[in-house]
């Protein structure tokens, strides 16, 4: 079945601020998901929790992202991308100002599930740039759009460290709340609403589903370490969301206007796009997990560099800036040679970076080489992945079917945060009275890292070669 033209003909012209005001937006929404992590060990003494009761600040923003984000992008489909690109900013300045005034746990877990809800933010502002800007201009923005995860992300443990030493640890929320006003703002003012729309009800069954399919699914993985893997919790909520999966894509198949289309997701160019990003997420989140651990680990052990958070948020800092930096590369890569090419650079220049890593870990500048080497693996794949599915799937599914490719990513995520936290626990040393993660730990991460970026390398060989642009247009 041919797809829509990938990308619209417009007349009306497009606001030259588009771009940045969308990557304004995604820097937000990756700066809102790291602040959290330099409060972390402090936050049982912050609000009188225990260490296990005060993980719900990151897994509560875990799971509302994973839940929302597939059903901001049907939503944004259905009633307008920028209106509910609005709302979703709406919702990270909300859930900042009730963290900004909490004093006690469960507050800060419902502001943090506020929070969460703003993932959506991104591959809806990816969907608006394909509505709205006109072909030769779209990889150059994709590609910094997706850059912005990284951005946001290397800058936001420094950034926040930094903040929380000098000032009150609620202001980081003030922060992000700020951040997310100016965004709505900038929102309304710089970026057109799309015609482009995708009438009729929404799927609520289909939505509650998915929901409990994924709580099923990324609560134990998220918790699997400390409730255990072999755990009656553990086994039996991962079997609920095999169960729970199975009928609600037996739902969606007899739905005429699903929640997710899942003939269109099950498509060659999507289904295998799809997997591929599962893979980089894990890669990529292998970085994030491994490197500021090793980077701090106490010189004592021999292998470690004794940094403190703020320091080795700033070596890794620039990583997040080398994907920016390569916006324009990646887009050069996609014109000249697609979206498939550029994904499977990025899969190997990631495996690369681990590479290094593994070798060379001895000096900082080792460690500072490898993450910017991963970085730019990482910025080349993002920006191919929705440029992927763009041209695979109808105008009126872009936002929903971009949510679900970032929902993947998600999962990709959350399992290497399982996996990787699971290597670094059995494989530790002690060092007075500190017990820390072996350099064998470390290094058998970085090995896995690779591999899960030659998983990913192999998917995207599998990723058929679109078509020549006339003959898709002639068949139309």
């Amino acid at each position: 079945m041919a797809v829509d033209s990938p990308i619209p003909t417009r007349e009306r012209p497009v606001p030259r601020a588009i771009v940045p005001v969308l990557a304004l937006c995604g820097i937000g929404v990756a700066l809102m998901q790291t602040l959290i992590v330099p409060l972390l060990p402090q936050l049982p003494v912050l609000l009188d929790a225990t260490p296990e009761n005060t993980s719900w600040a990151v897994t509560a923003t875990l799971l509302a992202g994973a839940v929302i984000t597939p059903i901001s992008g049907r939503l944004g489909d259905m009633f307008g991308k920028r209106r509910m690109l609005t709302v979703s900013l709406g919702m990270m300045v909300l859930g900042s100002a009730v963290c900004a005034l909490s004093t006690t746990l469960v507050p800060l877990v419902v502001g943090r599930t506020l929070q969460g809800a703003a993932v959506g933010a991104i591959p809806l502002g990816i969907a608006i740039l394909r509505d709205e800007l006109p072909p030769r201009k779209i990889p150059g923005a994709m590609a910094t759009l997706s850059a912005t995860l990284g951005v946001g992300g290397a800058i936001g443990l420094p950034f926040a460290a930094f903040v929380a030493q000098l000032t009150n640890w609620h202001m980081l929320f003030v922060v992000s709340g700020i951040i997310g006003v100016i965004g709505i703002a900038a929102v309304l003012y710089f970026v057109p609403e799309s015609p482009q729309r995708n009438p009729g009800r929404f799927d609520f069954v289909g939505a509650i589903l998915l929901s409990i399919a994924l709580v099923l699914l990324l609560l134990p993985v998220s918790k699997g370490n400390a409730w255990g893997w072999t755990s009656p919790s553990t086994i039996g909520m991962l079997v609920g969301a095999a169960v729970v999966f199975l009928g609600w894509g037996v739902y969606e198949l007899r739905r005429p206007r699903p929640l997710v289309d899942l003939r269109i997701s099950a498509r060659r160019p999507v289904l295998m796009t799809n997997l591929a990003s599962i893979a980089l997420g894990f890669a990529m989140y292998s970085n994030v997990l491994a490197f500021p651990q090793l980077l701090m680990a106490p010189t004592e052990t021999g292998y470690g560099f004794g940094l403190s958070m703020v320091s080795a948020g700033l070596v890794l800092a620039p990583s997040g800036f080398v994907m920016m930096a390569l916006s324009p590369v990646s887009a050069r890569i996609t014109r000249q040679f697609g979206p498939r090419a550029t994904l499977a650079c990025g899969a190997a220049t990631v495996g690369v970076g681990y590479l290094v890593a593994y070798v060379l870990y001895t000096e900082i500048w080792h460690l500072l080489v490898a993450a910017m080497i991963i970085g730019a693996g990482v910025g080349l794949s993002y920006a191919a992945m929705p440029a992927l599915i763009m041209a695979a799937v109808p105008l009126h599914e872009s936002a929903a079917a971009n949510s679900l490719n970032t929902l993947m990513r998600s999962i990709g995520t959350s399992s290497a945060a399982a996996v990787i936290g699971v290597v670094l626990a059995a494989m530790t040393t002690r060092i007075g009275g500190a017990v820390v993660p072996s350099l064998d730990g470390f290094r058998i991460t970085f090995l896995i890292a690779v591999v899960a970026a030659v998983v990913s390398l192999a998917i995207t060989a599998l990723i058929p070669r679109p078509s020549p642009a006339p003959r898709r247009l002639g068949n139309n």
